[in-house]
Parts: structure tokens; sequence; C-alpha cells
């Protein structure tokens, strides 16, 4: 994955998270799902829970 600093436009934009569950760990994903490689990934156990955010 390579950084681009280029701006999009987020009207069209469709973006989705999951987490990507294996034996030993899990990863958070967010996409933009309407843009080749526009996507980022961390530890599933760093990334703060969803119930703090409230």
């Amino acid at each position: 994955m390579a950084p681009d600093a280029t701006a999009v436009d987020g009207v069209d934009a469709e973006v989705m998270a999951s987490v990507d569950a294996a034996p030993g760990r899990s990863e958070l994903v967010i996409a933009d799902v309407s843009r080749d490689d526009a996507w980022v990934s961390a530890r599933a156990d760093a990334v703060p829970r969803l119930s703090d955010w409230r």
C-alpha cells in the first residue's frame, strides 16, 4: 500500500469496517470499497472499542 495524499471527493465513497479474525490475532480493517487500494488496518486489540466512544 502506497501513501496517496490526493484529496478525494467523499460524496461517492462507500466506507466499511470489518474485523478480520485469524488464529492468535485480529485486525480491524477500514476500507473505501468504491476505490482500489483505499484501506487501512490496525490490530483489533490496539483500537478503541465502540462502547468507549459513547
